[in-house]
């Protein structure tokens, strides 16, 4: 039976999902059967609006919060739209959401059976940066890393009914690898936002200084400690990698396409002699291709 195409994505709903473009791999690509394009989509969609519920990036107007029934008074305090937030991700299992993302993936909730589990640590991952914005040791970074990225991987998995707990465990290095990569890339804009990824104890050993960050360019320090967190998220990607080799068809060339985009991000860094700085050091299409069939040969 074939699945009933969506509606046409309105308003913040439409503004949300067209986001998908900008990631570093592709979020639901074309290859894949329509009901898992919409499925995935409608996954992104929730992450990408609580990432930015989160970041403050919400469109202007405040038209979401009205969606999530937030008064104007509070509209601008993301701790009070992520609560509405979590309150109408509650609806999804058990009655009729305001905001037009969540009645989207009430749609797939039920057609796949998902559970709340992986949609709650994504909102708590969000809550955690607006009372945590430092990270004293690397595996209180894995640890944040276990709400804010590693939920996506294990619901691709669950969406497209291939769950074990071995591939939950190799996703879980993949996501995580993904997210410290994404940091490395945007060191400059988190510290706009008063938020640094780099752990604490990781500066002090490369004698780096929050100072150091604000440069306009990355003194011999700063290159040297963002050349030991990619090869830490090099490392994970290879941990990670067998979860390729272990599904078949459109799938693998899905979860491909996750682990090359890590690693072709961290080539991009290293070719910009680890200086982020500037700006995030993004990789070209044909290392991205590169780096896909690395993957899938299982090379890498």
């Amino acid at each position: 039976m074939t699945a009933p195409a969506p509606s046409r994505p309105l308003g913040p709903e439409r503004d949300t999902l067209a986001k998908a473009a900008h990631e570093n791999f592709p979020v639901a690509p074309f290859y894949l059967p329509r009901a898992w394009r919409d499925d995935l989509m409608a996954v992104y969609g929730f992450a990408r609006l609580v990432d930015d519920i989160g970041d403050g990036d919400l469109a202007p107007g405040g038209a979401d919060a009205r969606l999530l029934g937030v008064p104007a008074t509070d509209a601008e305090d993301p701790l009070v739209l992520l609560d509405a937030f979590e309150a109408d991700l509650r609806r999804v299992f058990d009655g009729t959401p305001r905001h037009p993302l969540l009645r989207r993936l009430q749609r797939t909730v039920r057609r796949r059976a998902l559970t709340p589990g992986p949609f709650l640590a994504l909102i708590a991952a969000n809550r955690q940066d607006q009372l945590v914005s430092r990270y004293e040791t690397y595996d209180d970074l894995l640890a944040y890393c276990a709400l804010s990225a590693n939920p996506v991987g294990r619901l691709v998995l669950a969406v497209t009914g291939t769950s074990t707990p071995e591939r939950v465990r190799r996703s879980d290095a993949v996501c995580t690898a993904l997210q410290i990569v994404e940091h490395l890339q945007d060191v400059a804009e988190d510290l706009g936002r008063d938020r640094v990824y780099l752990p604490a104890a990781d500066m002090k050993r490369f004698h780096v200084q929050e100072a150091d960050l604000a440069a306009a360019t990355a003194g011999a320090s700063v290159r040297a400690l963002v050349a030991y967190e990619a090869r830490r998220a090099l490392d994970l990607l290879d941990e990670g990698a067998p979860l390729v080799g272990s599904v078949d068809g459109r799938l693998r060339l899905l979860l491909a396409g996750f682990v090359a985009g890590g690693r072709a991000a961290v080539h991009a860094i290293a070719a910009a002699e680890y200086d982020v700085l500037p700006g995030p050091p993004k990789p070209g299409k044909l290392r991205l291709l590169r780096e896909v069939g690395v993957t899938l040969r299982g090379e890498g």
